[in-house]
């Protein structure tokens, strides 16, 4: 007796259905189903749903194979899904193309997201389960429907976004302001003037000075660049003047950890990537899951910038062809997603339950040369963990010395200490780290750790900035064999300053030695954190410095994964800014987003034995570092 298996479902596409909210606003969708015949199917299905800002009839920029010239349409994209029997919808978020009620950034987003799943429940080709997926704000706007626990969410994606508390990383960092933002509400705005043939304010929006209004900073609210589009201007400068951690950082959208014991327990991938600014979220996001044992969970790791799973090099170095996700952890990002779906959403056995559940690229251990695009070949390689951090990891102390070394050895002299002076008018360029949304300003990625015209504010005279007088530069003697640096990076510092507030930045980096291609060596950054020192002993109290008194600070850069070959050094970088990735302490106290005065800040930091600093590394010996099955 034959079996006829049955043919792939069609698609059948409903376009811009307004879905109605709780206040009336309603929202664009786009509605692919399973059809036969060209007509719908019968039957009830399953749900996946991407929310986004970006336009729900818009490519994703993600949306790309390894190897691919295009990006996937979202017909492409949907068809996946909807041949094997799901229904694919993508939404307009509130205030964004063409749905209605006015843009608020993060926000909106757990109300209607829930209001959405609410819907999706009563229409008559659903089942009541409901999925999530999509990248960056689009992972946003499921961590915040997940924190309402909606009823019928049944599964989530998560890629590189789905703030756990955006006070720590995302829109600030260390009680700093990270100046993604401001690119970010820039060229959205531009991009929503134009839309609407604005020329007016479309001529406000000027690209070519965007790089000069950064140089100006701080703006002043009516006086900036994103004065035409006012709703742009206010929830950015919303964002910017509120430096305390209070009721506004605690809103659902944006504070994750806040609801983690009543969130959803439902099975969750958390992905990000070394070079985005959302390392943290996805480790605290993961570990929350893991914690409450209740759900299948799941953390990928790679060494990308944000969204860019199938790139295999960041800035000016490359990891090689086992960096991509395509070919390394699946087939492809849709089979992903598919199968994670599959098991979770449909209880179809595939074997998912049975991968690591974590999944993490080392960096490190290639030739050091440089390849036929210029770029460093710094290589790596994947490896599988039960549980972050890598257990069997030892967490090892290293000091920092008046003589600029770096070493496990404690200290032995009471008194010494290194000081500079912090001009917030000249402040160290950012050169590379985890960044995203930046352009045309900065960028993100690793890069070389000196000055050039290509990033905003360096001097362009190709020295590194460790020959800065504001820069203290800490490092290792050439390692005698390789160190796996796997997890969270912690630096403890004690400083003094002569101003009532300052900052202090930590760049950890991996040192290659000179070479032919090198020939004074490529200092190659991998995270940095920053600590805006009012904030030193509480988020929401800060209190002044006072001037000469030593304080113990704590610096908490994002967690990373590197080798260091035999022969490289390790090094910390340790400074006062670190522009425009974070907005510049004014050193006088005021708060940044509306400071009109500037003091050059006289910064020491201890070094002492009484007094030491240090930097905590997590190693991981090497047959620890299992490779993927």
């Amino acid at each position: 007796m034959s079996h006829e298996v049955e043919p792939p479902f069609g698609v059948f596409l409903q376009a811009r259905v307004m879905v109605p909210m709780r206040d009336g606003i309603r929202l664009a969708t786009d509605i692919y189903l399973p059809a036969r015949e060209g007509r719908i199917a019968s039957g009830r299905f399953a749900t996946i749903i991407e929310r986004t800002p970006y336009g729900r009839t818009q490519d994703s920029r993600s949306e790309i194979d390894a190897g691919a010239s295009r990006r996937l349409t979202r017909m492409e994209v949907a068809r996946t899904f909807v041949e094997r029997g799901y229904v694919v919808i993508y939404q307009d978020c509130r205030g964004r193309h063409d749905s209605e009620g006015e843009f608020v950034k993060y926000l909106s987003e757990a109300r209607d997201g829930a209001d959405t799943i609410a819907w999706i429940r009563t229409q008559p080709w659903s089942d009541a389960k409901v999925a999530t997926k999509g990248l960056s704000y689009s992972a946003h706007t499921q961590m915040a429907l997940a924190g309402l626990s909606p009823q019928g969410l049944s599964a989530m994606v998560l890629d590189s976004g789905g703030f756990s508390n955006a006070y720590h990383g995302g829109i600030r960092q260390g009680g700093a302001f990270e100046l993604k933002q401001a690119t970010w509400a820039f060229n959205r705005a531009r991009e929503c003037v134009m839309r609407h043939g604005d020329e007016r304010a479309a001529m406000a929006l000027d690209r070519e000075n965007i790089r000069a209004w950064f140089k100006r900073m701080p703006w002043r609210p009516g006086h900036s660049p994103l004065s035409a589009v006012p709703q742009y201007e206010d929830y950015l400068f919303e964002q910017w003047t509120h430096d305390i951690f209070g009721e506004y950082w605690q809103q659902p959208g944006i504070y994750a950890a806040g609801s983690y014991d009543t969130t959803s327990a439902i099975p969750q991938v958390h992905m990000s990537s070394w070079y985005d600014v959302y390392v943290r979220t996805a480790l605290e996001n993961y570990e929350a899951v893991r914690r409450r044992g209740q759900a299948a969970v799941q953390l990928i790791m790679g060494p990308w910038l944000h969204g860019d799973r199938n790139v295999t090099h960041s800035g000016d170095v490359e990891f090689g062809p086992a960096a991509a996700f395509d070919g390394n952890i699946d087939k492809d990002w849709r089979s992903f997603r598919l199968a994670w779906f599959d098991r979770w959403v449909r209880d179809i056995p595939n074997g998912v339950d049975r991968q690591p559940a974590v999944r993490l690229f080392v960096m490190g251990g290639g030739s050091g040369r440089k390849d036929g695009n210029g770029r460093l070949l710094h290589g790596g390689r994947w490896i599988g963990s039960r549980s972050w951090p890598i257990p069997g990891t030892h967490l090892v102390d290293y000091f920092l010395h008046a003589d600029g070394s770096l070493s496990p050895r404690r200290p032995e002299l009471d008194d010494e200490a290194l000081t500079y002076d912090f001009d917030p008018a000249s402040p160290v360029p950012t050169i590379g780290g985890a960044l995203t949304s930046g352009r045309p300003v900065f960028e993100g990625g690793a890069f070389d750790q000196r000055e050039s015209d290509r990033f905003l504010g360096a001097r362009g005279d190709g020295l590194p900035l460790a020959a800065r007088a504001d820069v203290l530069v800490f490092q290792t003697r050439p390692l005698v064999e390789d160190a796996a640096i796997v997890g969270p990076i912690v630096v403890k510092l004690h400083v003094s300053t002569n101003c009532p507030d300052t900052d202090f930045t930590a760049k950890l980096i991996d040192v290659h030695p000179p070479s032919e291609d090198y020939p004074q060596g490529f200092a190659m950054n991998l995270t940095d954190g920053i600590l805006r020192c009012r904030f030193r002993n509480s988020w929401e109290t800060p209190e002044p410095m006072v001037p000469g008194m030593v304080c113990e600070i704590t610096i908490e850069p994002f967690a990373t994964a590197n080798l260091f070959k035999a022969g490289h050094r390790i090094r910390l970088d340790i400074s006062s800014s670190n522009f425009p990735k974070y907005d510049v302490n004014p050193n006088s106290g005021e708060q940044e987003a509306t400071a009109r005065t500037r003091r050059i800040a006289t910064n020491t930091v201890h070094l002492g034995a009484a007094r030491p600093s240090w930097v905590t590394l997590p190693v991981v010996p090497a047959d620890l570092l299992e490779p993927l099955p």
